[in-house]
């Protein structure tokens, strides 16, 4: 099968994956990117132990092949897939618990960009910090892949919305989304305009990805009882966290991952995200052949997309 090579990222001639006991194989038509694929290359995110060390966490595409204990999935199914790697490539194999119909609103290029971004923030928002309707939530990089669509599910939730975003067209485009307040991180007095937003009352829920260099931040705008969900290390791996914030006010910090979790566990996930996932559209800034992979990672790497980067594998 055509596939990245991850040793040289080049587009090469790899084996074709088969399909366990309760797998799908999957003939890939687009591949979302994510950070994570840029941390892999980098050294600093392996796959889990078992998993391809192709890059790509999540894909669109068609069943071409099935085992037992696959449920209702049949040959010919258009499906969007979490996987645990190998996505960039003609072929993955993949739980089946770990795929969804390709929503109905969705072109298969679009569904590419979902499964990942919407477990992540489905895993975080509803199942770590339990975000409710009309509670405070605070979404660091808005503009983001799972930034734009922790909005679009917290915005189904019924919640508001505050994020940042580092543009005034991002924060025009995040408004768009759903977010009811939307700041420019390079602003000075971002925790001031926080807090404003939130009539002095402060956050419930902080969905971060920023890891040390927002633990002050953080803490300083969560309201009592708030929780701080960390799902990235944006701005470094150690800082000073103001214990005394965490004690008065009985904030929770969360440290969250989700590729290494079981298959079980992230097939609850998939499970749980289903409903949600007929009302989120994926933002994408641009969708590039698979060949291009090393544009599509400095894209990303840049930091001036709008949502997701799609690679597209029929090119």
């Amino acid at each position: 099968m055509r596939a990245i090579d991850p040793t040289t990222c080049e587009l090469s001639d790899l084996a074709s994956p088969q399909p366990g006991p309760d797998e799908v194989l999957i003939k890939v038509a687009a591949a979302g990117v994510n950070r994570a694929d840029l941390l892999q290359r980098a050294g600093h995110y392996p796959p889990p132990p078992g998993a391809s060390e192709i890059l790509g966490l999540e894909v669109s595409g068609v069943v071409v092949a099935t085992n037992a204990d696959c449920g209702s999935l049949a040959v010919g199914d258009e499906v969007v897939a979490l996987l645990a790697g190998g996505g960039y490539a003609e072929y993955v194999a993949v739980p089946a618990g770990q795929c969804l119909p390709l929503p109905r609103h969705l072109s298969l290029t679009e569904g590419a960009a979902l499964p990942e971004k919407l477990a992540t923030a489905y895993l975080n928002l509803v199942e770590i910090a339990h975000l409710k309707a009309r509670q405070t939530v605070l979404i660091h990089g808005g503009s983001g892949g799972v930034g734009s669509t922790a909005i679009q599910l917290a915005r189904e939730i019924g919640a508001r919305i505050i994020t940042t975003a580092g543009s005034a067209d991002k924060c025009e485009r995040t408004r768009a989304l759903g977010a009811d307040v939307a700041i420019d991180y390079h602003d000075d007095d971002v925790a001031d305009q926080i807090l404003e937003a939130s009539d002095g009352a402060g956050v419930n829920v902080v969905l971060d990805l920023l890891g040390a260099g927002g633990l002050d931040l953080n803490t300083r705008v969560a309201a009592p009882d708030a929780r701080i969900v960390l799902i990235g290390l944006q701005q470094g791996t150690r800082g000073e966290l103001n214990v005394g914030r965490l004690l008065t006010k009985r904030l929770s910090l969360f440290g969250s991952t989700l590729r290494g979790l079981a298959s079980e566990r992230k097939s609850e996930i998939v499970s749980g995200m289903a409903i949600a996932a007929e009302k989120i559209t994926p933002q994408i800034e641009e969708v590039v052949p698979i060949a291009e992979v090393e544009r599509a990672h400095a894209l990303l790497d840049a930091d001036a997309t709008f949502g997701s980067i799609v690679l597209d594998l029929e090119a």
